[in-house]
């Protein structure tokens, strides 16, 4: 089935804003809040160390163009051009046996996909994952992921553990938790650039199983996506929670999840059918910040609420018992 856009399809002029998910609407203010961030993230860039990392991909990979993988550049052109981004980063294919891709770079970005996604995936999903960063470059996500990068692949011996009086570590987690969230808004992205929300879940499943579409069921993993977000109690969910908080992305079923809650949602219609937000239309800082605040009291209450009652279920359960025993 072939589910390219149709011809002339663009988001003409549309603002990340306009698919963002309020996580990272909540994460990105929560970001902005932080006293020097900034100013450490500019000072990793000084540093040197994005220069080594982009020269690191640069000297490992090929870039693609109209005589390298043209169907896979011709996508990648294609899904910028449908979010009205005329500056389209080059493109390169790397060796690696994870499939991932990956869009780095102050202030003239790249992208870099990992051969083992271009063998895995089909056109449609590869166009997904082209579309999902595109997003990023759209929504001005790329400095902070640089710095994120850089912080990964310092470890944990960081040579320099404090600039500008915060610790790197507390700003690895603090950018780990935003870039999750930055993910979710991307798939949306991914979605509305492609105008077929399954492509992405279906990409999403493929990535998490390592294994081609042919052999996968994808109404079986949506299943699963669904019992993951609503089944097992308090303790478990919380779990969930501490599970997240070592990660760079969602884990898969949960992204899938996310994002066909939202194009149940009706937003996803919305936005194809050409009503959204503009660039230039977007709200002032002071309610993003209200919206962190909302957001993230409203995640961890419930997340606690639930475990706690979990705690005393359990509690319960042993007194009875110990009753019953003496």
């Amino acid at each position: 089935m072939n589910t390219l856009p149709v011809d002339g399809y663009q988001l003409q002029g549309i603002s990340p804003r306009a698919f963002e998910h309020p996580a990272d609407r909540a994460a990105t203010a929560a970001l902005a809040s932080i006293p020097g961030l900034d100013q450490v993230v500019r000072k990793l860039i000084e540093l040197g160390y994005e220069r080594a990392l982009r020269a690191a991909y640069l000297g490992s990979s090929v870039r693609l163009g109209p005589a390298q993988l043209a169907e896979t550049w011709n996508a990648h052109n294609q899904v910028f051009r449908t979010l009205d981004l005329d500056d389209v980063p080059e493109l390169y294919i790397t060796q690696f046996p994870v499939a991932n891709a990956s869009t780095i770079g102050a202030g003239r970005p790249i992208v870099v996909i990992n051969s083992e996604l271009v063998r895995l995936l089909g056109v449609e999903e590869r166009r997904a994952v082209l579309a999902h960063e595109a997003g990023h470059v759209l929504a001005d996500h790329v400095v902070y992921h640089t710095a994120l990068v850089i912080l990964l692949r310092m470890g944990t011996s960081l040579p320099i553990p404090v600039i500008g009086g915060l610790p790197l570590m507390a700003v690895r987690r603090a950018l780990m938790e935003w870039y999750r969230a930055a993910e979710l808004s991307c798939d949306r992205a991914a979605a509305l650039v492609t105008r077929d929300p399954e492509a992405v879940c279906r990409t999403l499943m493929i990535l998490a199983a390592g294994a081609e579409a042919d052999d996968l069921d994808l109404s079986q993993f949506m299943a699963q996506a669904h019992d993951f977000d609503t089944g097992g109690g308090g303790l478990e969910r919380l779990s969930r929670l501490f599970l997240d908080m070592n990660l760079t992305h969602p884990l898969p079923v949960r992204r899938a999840q996310e994002l066909m809650t939202w194009v149940r949602s009706g937003e996803y219609d919305r936005i194809v059918a050409g009503e959204y937000l503009k660039r230039g239309e977007e709200p002032g800082a002071r309610a993003e910040a209200g919206d962190a605040a909302a957001h993230y009291a409203d995640r961890f209450r419930t997340l606690f609420k639930d475990a706690g009652g979990a705690v005393g279920s359990a509690t319960d359960q042993l007194a009875d018992w110990l009753k019953k025993d003496r």
